[in-house]
């Protein structure tokens, strides 16, 4: 396949698995937009990165994994951990600082984890994870196990040779990992056409180490759950790593819970944004399961509200919860 084709899966999810990607898209954008509008209050003091718009892929890709996979995030990752089962009670307390936090109130907004649902760690490091996970992979391949190691980044990490020393080291190895690139447009402020050659293809870039790659629309959940799917199952049966690059857009400004207009900020115009909200993932999402018949428009009412409640009272019972004890300080260390 071409760099620069959009992939299309023949069909799409069943009505019941389009219903469960739908609810975990949903949920994954209440909780963001419900943690930005705490974060205004300055009570959470760790930087922030938040995914609203960015849903799809987390929820498409994470949803065609198993619990035992190894997921490796970036400092865009409360998506991810979400994705693969974190709750939203944990996360919110490690971003209040409080000691029943994922991470026990030490990592922040961008070092979460919860290894029992598969997801491993996340750094703000960029381009560290992929090749974390490239480690992993191959301790899956070594020890004879069918687990699939996969590693979320922005394209921003494309312009970090690390991440072409694991791209090589993995095709080298035939190893079970997947490359996901959220590609955004931007690296905090900076588009891609300021930061590498005219008409640069990423794709193109992971398959010059022989990596099949495609580009496909990390807005639609289905047709992500779809692609990764499929891809699994190859990563599964040792056939080596693949790469996809996830077209979608961050809503909020790069750090923190503002829109950039509210800022005056003009590396990307107001109509821009629009244009990507337009393209939100919920609403398509929403608007392909009242198109299938797969729910009615009162269901999808009844779920937005029951997750806002339960969100909710979530980031409250986290607000209250215990600082972690000053005689721990020195633990870990």
């Amino acid at each position: 396949m071409k760099a620069n084709a959009v992939y299309r899966p023949a069909s799409g999810p069943s009505a019941e698995l389009s219903r469960q990607l739908h609810k975990a898209v949903l949920r994954l954008r209440i909780v963001e937009e419900t943690l930005a509008a705490r974060y205004r209050e300055q009570e959470m003091r760790t930087p922030t990165h938040f995914g609203t718009g960015q849903e799809g892929v987390a929820v498409g890709v994470c949803e065609a994994l198993r619990k035992d996979d190894a997921v490796f995030s970036h400092h865009r990752c409360h998506n991810h951990y979400l994705a693969m089962g974190g709750g939203v009670f944990e996360l919110a307390s490690e971003l209040y600082g409080r000691s029943t936090g994922c991470s026990g109130g030490r990592g922040g907004s961008v070092h979460l984890t919860d290894i029992k649902n598969g997801m491993i760690v996340s750094s703000a490091i960029l381009g560290e994870t992929p090749a974390v996970a490239a480690g992993a992979a191959l301790s899956f391949k070594m020890d004879g196990v069918d687990r699939v190691a996969v590693a979320f980044f922005g394209e921003g990490a494309m312009d970090e040779g690390a991440l072409y020393e694991t791209l090589n080291f993995a095709s080298v190895h035939k190893l079970p990992m997947l490359f996901v690139c959220e590609n955004n447009l931007y690296a905090t402020e900076s588009p891609l056409s300021v930061r590498q050659p005219a008409h640069t293809e990423l794709c193109q870039r992971a398959e010059a180490f022989k990596v099949p790659a495609r580009r496909i629309d990390g807005n639609d959940v289905a047709e992500v759950f779809s692609v990764t799917e499929e891809i699994v199952h190859e990563l599964r049966g040792g056939h080596g790593p693949q790469f996809i690059e996830c077209m979608t857009y961050r809503w909020r400004e790069h750090v923190g819970p503002m829109f950039d207009h509210e800022l005056n900020r003009t590396y990307r115009s107001r109509d821009e944004v629009e244009h990507w909200m337009a393209r939100c993932p919920v609403t398509v999402s929403s608007q392909r399961l009242l198109e299938e018949g797969f729910a009615s428009k009162s269901e999808l009412e009844q779920w937005e509200r029951e997750l806002k409640e339960s969100i909710a009272r979530d980031v409250e019972r986290a607000r209250s919860a215990p600082w972690p004890a000053t005689s721990t300080l020195f633990n870990n260390i």
